[in-house]
């Protein structure tokens, strides 16, 4: 079943079909003409929030398991399709998701379709206890290249676990521990994949210089005949009142180049008019080189060297509120932590200005167009609208929602969220020896980890 694509209002004249298979499977169209490529893109609803106590890391696990070839593309086989053909592609796991993804040129889609439909319907046939270890020790060996031995690299794991309470499905991140890591077994991964891995557990979106009708035809083809299966829990309650209640803190004495100060904020769930308003706010305060915090701490004070506040969105528990700050020479941390509070404090008296609240909109609405812009970022957002709120036209006019938010509403959830008693607290103090080279927390404060192509046994790397 499906329906006929009109522009809505706010989209930009961009457009979506949605249809679903007689399996489950939902499946998102979007035609784009401009150039002769198409983007694949599938999510399945399961990230870390999903997995249980002595196996975190399964569902990261699992996305490199998904590369290890299926019933009918062995090995390194979807690689070297894909590429072969003159196309790209990844994965990456989250709190709440885990996702695929190919662009390949427009006469190749019908390749990349199959591919994903014979792993989605296959991949227990090739799943053994060599691809098993195989990827066990890939992914053992992220963690100590990307977050284990890197100046701050676990700050991310550490503020989650301080953020969330023990017990919360977000309590820890997709990377994982090296002990669940060592304890997953070949049967746990064929229970997750039997219980996460169905097409009613999934959404598939097709975007670019595509033929719908011919498109969907593939898609029936290809996926229409994979049994539907279901028994998948409900992931449990990620719900937490809005203030932590007090300041949590650790420190942390570590090989640093320089002292550090990062928090995270309890602050509104995803899909929420007062997350738009946060995510404005903390835009405002740390968004970039004419933030607030940028301009007290880094041009005036030059107590620090880098200073930035970003929102962390999710939707089946509080966002996190990311503030990150790098001191700069023998600068004290509560030094800086005074300047924060008080640029904080003044914000949540006065609110943004007029010339601040149009800066961080457009901003905001400039990534949106960045997301949307390529065929790859609108059938990601297609599927993550359709995925976590059921409805993958929301992704077409979020940015309209962002521009509705008022200067009142900003300073009213700033006010209210972002208090010293709402925080956890992460304060490095370097210690003697040789500073590291790399002075960068990871990239991507979700810790996404992708698999690339070459050498299976080689870190996988965003």
């Amino acid at each position: 079943m499906g329906h006929t694509a009109t522009a809505q209002a706010g989209s930009g004249g961009l457009t979506a079909t949605e249809h679903r298979l007689a399996n489950g499977l939902r499946v998102v169209l979007s035609e784009d003409h401009l150039t002769p490529v198409a983007a694949v893109c599938l999510w399945y609803d399961v990230g870390s929030r999903h997995e249980v106590k002595g196996r975190t890391g399964l569902a990261h696990l699992f996305e490199h398991l998904m590369f290890q070839g299926s019933g009918q593309v062995k090995g390194n086989g979807h690689f070297e399709l894909v590429q072969g053909a003159g196309g790209s592609l990844n994965g990456t796991t989250s709190f709440e998701r885990t996702n695929y993804f190919e662009t390949m040129p427009t006469h190749q889609l019908e390749l990349a379709l199959w591919l994903e439909a014979d792993r989605m319907g296959s991949l227990l046939a090739a799943l053994d206890d060599e691809s098993m270890e195989n990827q066990r020790d890939v992914v053992k060996n992220e963690r100590r290249q990307r977050y284990d031995n890197v100046p701050y690299g676990t700050a991310f794991e550490k503020l989650t676990a301080l953020a969330y309470p023990e017990g919360h499905p977000y309590h820890h991140t997709p990377i994982g521990s090296m002990a669940d890591l060592d304890a997953a077994t070949l049967e746990d991964a064929r229970a997750f994949f039997r219980t996460y891995y169905a097409p009613g557990n999934a959404v598939l979106s097709v975007v670019g210089d595509i033929d719908p009708e011919q498109t969907l035809a593939w898609i029936e083809k290809y996926f229409g005949s994979i049994a539907s299966h279901d028994g998948k829990p409900a992931p449990r309650d990620g719900s937490l009142p809005e203030i932590i209640g007090e300041q949590l803190r650790e420190i942390v004495e570590e090989e640093v180049p320089a002292r550090a100060l990062m928090a995270a904020y309890r602050l509104p769930e995803d899909g929420t008019r007062a997350c738009d308003a946060v995510d404005l706010a903390l835009t405002v305060l740390g968004g970039g080189e004419s933030s607030r915090l940028y301009n007290r701490l880094v041009r005036r004070d030059r107590t620090a060297v880098a200073a930035g506040f970003g929102l962390l969105r999710l939707a089946g528990a509080p966002s996190l509120g990311w503030l990150d700050v790098k001191t700069s020479g023998d600068v004290e941390v509560p030094v800086i932590e005074a300047a924060i509070d008080e640029e904080l404090a003044r914000f949540a008296q006065e609110g943004p200005t007029a010339e601040e609240m149009e800066r961080a909109q457009a901003q905001l609405e400039r990534e949106w167009l960045d997301r949307l812009g390529t065929v790859a970022g609108r059938a990601d957002e297609l599927c993550r609208y359709a995925v976590l709120f059921g409805d993958p036209q929301l992704a077409l006019t979020a940015v309209q929602r962002v521009l509705d938010v008022t200067a009142e509403e900003v300073q009213q959830i700033a006010k209210a969220r972002l208090r010293p008693d709402n925080r956890a607290v992460l304060v490095y103090e370097p210690i003697s020896g040789e500073p590291a080279e790399d002075a960068d927390p990871p990239e991507d404060p979700e810790a996404e980890a992708t698999v690339e192509a070459g050498d299976k046994n080689e870190e996988a790397a965003r």
